[in-house]
């Protein structure tokens, strides 16, 4: 079965999220990569988070963050220097399972190849095998915070995660692939007070950009990125994770 790739360009967040939750009311039976950007600076939240617990809404609302609760579930996610993406399979697909971890397993593998495409080194990211302890209670719900088990991590570091939900026509799968770390000024801003979330972040994620966060560079690692996971990713789907 083949993989179809939709492109859905650039909208606010609650757009983005209410079309992914549309792709899987309406799923079929053809796998989807859905491929989308932000207007602005975004950030999304699991469907079990009560916002308003963590984030400073008034400082959010200054510096003009769009917030939206995403269909799935886990921590909140800030995408200005992310590569935002969801992958779809429908239940009658070979590669579909009812077990989470073998579904999250099946899209990371695509996801480590294709970091391992943009960091032309031999250095490969891997599975988080075991689930660590969070710095502070915050912090778990923070998703660049607190890494999950089957997380991708590079050099002890998380640089993939993601967010699933299941029904009986098949999986969103959420993700997000780090490039850049927001700056620790406007995080304190509309980070809560008296926590350690933002050392947190800090500490537990890997960007591939690095220091090189320019505009141009940002734009042209999501491109790369996105080519990338859709060949990776069909390739699993035809393989299976026997090829990994």
């Amino acid at each position: 079965m083949s993989l179809k790739v939709i492109d859905t360009g650039k909208s606010t967040a609650q757009k983005n999220m209410e079309i992914d939750a549309n792709f899987l009311e309406n799923l079929g039976d053809e796998a989807l990569l859905h491929i989308y950007e932000w207007e602005g600076d975004c950030a999304t939240y699991g469907h079990f988070i009560d916002l308003e617990k963590y984030i400073n809404l008034e400082e959010a609302k200054k510096l003009q963050v769009n917030f939206a609760k995403r269909p799935t579930g886990g921590g909140i996610v800030f995408h200005s220097y992310d590569l935002a993406f969801s992958v779809l399979i429908p239940s009658s697909h070979p590669c579909f399972s009812t077990n989470t971890l073998e579904n999250y397993a099946l899209v990371n593998h695509a996801v480590i190849d294709a970091i391992a495409d943009f960091r032309g080194e031999n250095t490969r990211a891997s599975l988080l095998p075991e689930e660590p302890l969070a710095l502070d209670q915050p912090s778990y719900n923070f998703c660049m915070a607190k890494p999950t088990k089957y997380d991708v991590i590079l050099d002890g570091k998380k640089v993939g995660g993601a967010a699933q939900r299941r029904t009986k026509k098949g999986f969103l799968h959420q993700g997000s692939i780090s490039l850049g770390q927001l700056p620790a000024e406007f995080l304190s801003r509309v980070l809560l007070p008296n926590t350690r979330v933002l050392e947190a972040m800090q500490e537990n994620t890997f960007s591939l950009l690095g220091e090189d966060i320019l505009k141009e560079n940002l734009f042209q690692a999501r491109k790369f990125l996105e080519k990338s996971l859709a060949k990776n990713l069909e390739k699993v789907l035809v393989h299976g994770l026997q090829t990994v």
